[in-house]
């Protein structure tokens, strides 16, 4: 079983091996740059030397300490079968001494050379000193570095813990935004997304809560008209006419009750189709086929549903029950406040935003300062719930997309409801 990826772990990781490799090149680098120099300098003391030889002139200035240099140092003069072309500096180790050896021209008719060596042990342990000590840096060093990358993923991880602590201790009563002034300008982003999901949550719990209130209360009218109804029937003896008319008065109540009920039922339809798997659909063959099925409703009623839909296609990525809740809500409120004899248009256009999908009637309006996407907010001489346009709002809120409902502007009583896909999950599709 494969273990968790810990971002934390990773970091550590490539935090120590990249510091580790970083010391060692530098540390590389410093040790090699002061060999070098050390045995450059070296090098030009020994053809300093060779030089004054060939010149027949002293070999140490007197300001040189001739003691010490004279006794580590070698000269004689040697004899070579072929020319060499220039001189040639070597090191060799030998009885656990290491000596820096000069090959240098003298006379170069005669094919002798100047061979002058010099015991550089000293040099030579000062350099593994050197080395030895660089070392040790570099264990101490890393040592830091493991620390510091310890505390530096702690710190790093802390903005993380501070959220899941506040988070975890939030429940439904006592949701409150992350205030942004306390994270790293890093975890802003993060920050904006947790309060906007918190903000969700918040009208969430506030449309349920409105959603059991108002549940009750509409459930409690037709109730209490049940029960008062048979109350005044049962006070006296009725005529068979008065029981069936007060049989009717009930039987319309129990209806209106199951409306209720099954608007209810269709949050709870509506909740779980927003988890359902998007496909790829093309809009406007669905909104043609809703227009077909809604298109005998409207000629049965003596109305007229006029179609207008552009482009010819529309392909978007989205929940095809959600996008078919709304355009029916649309449908079924123009159509009940149209009056007989009057149109209603359904169309599709092309916006900034993306496609924008209209249902235009000839009814009588809306006052537009009254939320009509509230819980159990009715206008209108219609009977009705007042959920659709809810769930509607929720649909539109689930599939990333934009609802309004405003009045008329051309000169006509009536309403233009609106839907506005974002074309970021959309494309055009090709004329035929």
């Amino acid at each position: 079983m494969f273990s968790k990826k810990s971002i934390r772990k990773s970091f550590l990781i490539q935090l120590i091996f990249s510091s580790a490799i970083l010391i060692f090149i530098f540390s590389s680098v410093l040790y090699f740059y002061i060999e070098k120099s050390i045995y450059d300098e070296k090098k030009e003391e020994l053809i300093h030397y060779a030089k004054n030889i060939a010149n027949f002139k002293s070999v140490f200035s007197f300001e040189e300490a001739v003691s010490e240099n004279f006794l580590s140092l070698n000269v004689e003069v040697i004899y070579l079968k072929k020319t060499m072309g220039d001189m040639d500096v070597y090191e060799i180790t030998k009885d656990k001494k290491t000596y820096l050896t000069l090959i240098y021209p003298f006379k170069l008719k005669e094919t002798s050379y100047l061979k002058i060596t010099k015991d550089v042990t000293l040099t030579k342990k000062l350099l593994n000193k050197i080395l030895h000590y660089i070392f040790i840096i570099n264990i101490a060093g890393f040592l830091l570095v493991i620390i510091y990358a310890v505390m530096l993923s702690k710190m790093l991880v802390n903005p993380i813990k501070t959220l899941s602590q506040k988070l975890s201790n939030m429940n439904e009563h006592l949701i409150k935004p992350i205030d942004l002034n306390t994270l790293p300008q890093e975890f802003e982003p993060l920050g904006e997304t947790i309060n906007h999901l918190i903000a969700r949550i918040q009208n969430f719990v506030k449309y349920q809560k409105e959603l059991f209130i108002g549940t009750a209360h509409e459930l409690k009218t037709p109730l209490a008209v049940i029960k008062l109804k048979n109350q005044v029937t049962l006070i006296k003896k009725r005529t068979p006419e008065e029981y069936i008319d007060a049989l009717k008065t009930t039987n319309k109540t129990i209806d209106e009750m199951n409306i209720i009920v099954s608007n209810i039922l269709n949050i709870g339809r509506q909740e779980g189709a927003q988890l359902d798997k998007p496909i790829e659909v093309d809009v406007i063959g669905i909104l043609k086929q809703k227009a077909d099925d809604f298109k005998l409703l409207a000629e049965n009623e003596g109305k007229k549903l006029i179609m207008d839909f552009k482009p010819d296609g529309y392909m978007a990525t989205l929940q095809v029950s959600l996008l078919n809740q709304i355009i029916q809500n649309f449908l079924q409120n123009a159509l009940k406040f149209t009056p007989k004899d009057k149109s209603v248009l359904l169309r599709s256009q092309e916006g900034s935003y993306g496609l924008r999908i209209e249902v235009i009637d000839e009814g009588c309006g809306i006052d537009e300062s009254v939320d009509l996407f509230a819980l159990f907010k009715r206008q209108g001489n219609k009977s009705g719930v007042g959920l659709g346009l809810f769930l509607a709002k929720s649909a539109a809120d689930a599939l990333g997309a934009k609802i309004s409902i405003k009045n008329r502007t051309d000169g006509v009583d009536g309403t233009v409801a609106s839907l506005e896909l974002n074309s970021k999950l959309s494309c055009i599709l090709p004329r035929n």
